[in-house]
C-alpha cells in the first residue's frame, strides 16, 4: 500500500495511527534516503506513545536512544539508526537483543542488518516528492500475518 503524505502534519498523523497499533516486541523498519522522513516519523511515534517526551534526539552517533512508555503496555521504545554500522553483526552490540524482548523497535537504515532483518515487522519505505519539501510517499509493507491483520483496523 502506498500513501501520499502532503505535509509534515500528514506524516505526523500517519505516525500516530501506526503508534496506535503497536504492541510489545514490534519492529518497524524505516527505509529511505537521507532527508526522506524516517527520523521525523520515528519522533512522532515516540511522542505519541509518551507525550511527556519533548525532545527526541536522532540516534545517528549513539546508534540507539531508549524512551520509556509508562502509560502503555509497551515498556520502552528503542530508536535505532544503523547508518554507521559497518557489518550486520554489529547490531548485537547495540542492545538489539534486549530491544527485541522488552519493547518496540524503530529501526532506521534496517538494510544494514543484512540477514538479521526480522521476518515479522512492518516496513515503511519513504520517498521525497519533487517540488514539495514536506511531501512524502510512504509504502507500507507488512511482514507477517500480525501486521496484515492490524493494518485493516485503521484507515489511511
Amino acid at each position: 500500500m502506498k500513501l501520499r503524505l502532503n505535509s509534515s502534519a500528514d506524516t505526523a498523523e500517519f505516525a500516530r495511527k501506526i503508534a496506535s497499533l503497536l504492541q510489545n516486541q514490534d519492529m518497524i523498519l524505516l527505509y529511505g534516503d537521507l532527508g526522506a522522513g524516517k527520523t521525523f516519523f520515528a519522533r512522532e511515534v515516540i511522542k505519541s506513545l509518551n507525550p511527556k517526551v519533548k525532545e527526541v534526539a536522532s540516534p545517528t552517533f549513539n546508534l540507539v536512544q531508549i524512551y520509556d512508555c509508562p502509560q502503555t503496555d509497551i515498556p520502552q521504545i528503542w530508536h535505532f539508526d544503523l547508518y554507521r554500522l559497518e557489518s550486520p553483526e554489529e547490531i548485537w552490540e547495540t542492545g538489539f537483543e534486549e530491544a527485541m524482548a522488552e519493547g518496540v523497535s524503530l529501526i532506521e537504515w534496517p538494510e544494514k542488518m543484512g540477514r538479521f532483518i526480522p521476518r515479522e515487522a512492518l516496513e515503511i519505505r519513504f520517498e521525497t516528492v519533487a517540488g514539495n519539501k514536506d511531501a512524502r510517499e510512504a509504502e507500507i509493507v507488512p511482514l507477517g500475518k500480525s501486521w496484515q491483520e492490524r493494518l485493516t483496523q485503521i484507515h489511511f
